[in-house]
């Protein structure tokens, strides 16, 4: 049986993101880079950089393709200005380092992870690895103006949340910094197809305040997945019940 749902408690940004962030933007298909985290990997295993190949040769192993999420040599994050090629800082020393790395050190300090971005994000083609890397890294939510349909759904079906803002709400309007905390509430009393949720945000100086956002769970079946941790854990649920 899944475990119960649960709210995301004192997650840390790990990217705030522009518009139009492709999902060769967020899971390249091109060259490895020797000093990105996915270079340093693969000499570690003895290959040599002219054996790198690319990320799309080498999507079957996961280690290398985790180390390349939001790693496209074009992202722009704003939690690092002047940077490009998935920087970002560490919070709360502010330390600039890789996204990969970060998300391991959170991670390691058990602290859940969230994205924040414009309008139409996820564009592109359906990259599976987009969806893939994001829950990889321990991001449990995904917060943007706008999805592109099928990317919502791929994340869905990692179990990440697709949390999207009403009105004329924005990232900018939030005016984050990067030394927020966030919880999401609503999601463990009961989650059902494109409710509504609370994102709390908590600043340095204490202030806190709270939005709602809509959640992009549209289906019952979505809503399902969901509720399994991802599309894989309940297909072997069901062929487990069936057997």
């Amino acid at each position: 049986e899944p475990e119960p749902l649960a709210d995301v408690h004192g997650a840390r940004v790990l990217a705030i993101l522009a518009d139009s962030v492709t999902t060769d933007h967020i899971s390249p298909a091109g060259s490895i880079k020797r000093d990105g985290p996915a270079g340093a990997y693969l000499v570690e295993h003895q290959v040599r950089p002219q054996d790198f190949n690319s990320f799309g040769a080498r999507r079957g192993n996961h280690e290398v393709m985790m180390r390349g999420t939001f790693a496209n040599i074009r992202l722009k994050n704003e939690l690092a200005p002047g940077t490009t090629g998935g920087v970002t800082r560490y919070m709360p020393e502010g330390t600039p380092m890789s996204i990969y790395d970060a998300a391991m050190k959170y991670g390691r300090a058990g602290v859940p992870l969230i994205v924040f971005a414009g309008k139409e994000y996820g564009t592109g083609s359906s990259r599976d690895w987009a969806a893939k890397g994001t829950v990889l890294l321990g991001v449990k939510a995904v917060v943007v103006e706008s999805f592109e349909r099928i990317h919502r759904s791929n994340l869905v079906g990692m179990g990440v949340l697709p949390l999207q803002f009403q009105g004329s709400a924005t990232r900018h309007g939030l005016k984050l910094d990067g030394t927020e905390t966030f919880d999401v509430t609503g999601v463990a009393e009961c989650i059902k197809p494109r409710m509504i949720v609370k994102l709390i945000i908590r600043r340095q100086d204490g202030r806190g305040e709270s939005i709602d956002l809509l959640c992009r769970i549209d289906t019952l079946d979505e809503v399902e997945y969901y509720r399994h941790g991802g599309i894989l854990p309940y297909v072997l649920r069901g062929l487990l019940k069936a057997a």
